[in-house]
């Protein structure tokens, strides 16, 4: 989903493991306005923090569309810490990722997707019999947008009936950090997190050469 992001996540970053640890790598994910208010207040203090990227995810399932942004910073611990704080006060998820884990833990992978989509995964994955281990949790408290797709070609006044039933769904969005035991089998949790509508970063990806 993001291999075309890769190559401006490395140049934008510009980091290796050997960073010293007043600097993190954050992941928040939530509703579209609270990313919005994130994405502006580090752009207002880019000499402190930068975004590596944004992504906007739309998935459909049954007649469901859930729609749902997230932004991976980079950046000074004070500021990161001013921002996951904008995050958890309008319901977002966020993880704060420091060197240590990139240097002492394994094959980093980082996933994104509602709480049923990730429970569907780590069953795969363990019946799949990779082994893997849960590094870092967070997961929404707020709304995430949610319709009834199917509904588009319905009259406008039964549209507006039906899908505000649907945009109070409690739909729980988990941002997870795992560390895969076998260098072999990140490709596996990658396809498998494909199979399950799950957003992955790899985070190899970004330490990678040219």
């Amino acid at each position: 989903m993001i291999e075309s992001k890769i190559k401006v996540l490395r140049k934008a970053a510009q980091v290796s493991t050997a960073q010293s640890s007043d600097r993190l790598w954050c992941v928040i994910a939530g509703n579209e306005e609270m990313v919005n208010s994130v994405a502006y207040e580090a752009i207002t203090s880019r000499d402190l923090v930068k975004i590596l990227f944004r992504e906007h995810v739309t998935i459909k399932d049954s007649f469901l569309r859930k729609r749902f942004d997230l932004i991976m910073l980079y950046g000074e611990s004070n500021k990161i810490r001013d921002l996951s704080l904008i995050c958890k006060e309008k319901g977002g998820a966020y993880i704060k990722i420091a060197p240590y884990y990139v240097e002492n833990e394994p094959n980093l992978v980082l996933l994104v997707a509602p709480e049923n989509y990730m429970k569907r995964f780590a069953g795969e994955a363990e019946k799949n019999k990779i082994g893997f281990s849960f590094i870092l949790e967070d997961r929404t408290s707020g709304f995430i947008e949610t319709d009834v797709y199917l509904t588009e070609r319905l009259p406008g006044f039964i549209r507006n009936i039906i899908d505000p039933l649907f945009k109070v769904t409690d739909v729980v969005l988990v941002t997870l950090l795992i560390s895969v035991h076998e260098s072999g089998d990140v490709e596996r949790i990658n396809e498998i997190a494909s199979r399950n509508n799950i957003f992955a970063v790899d985070f190899r990806d970004i330490f990678e050469e040219e």
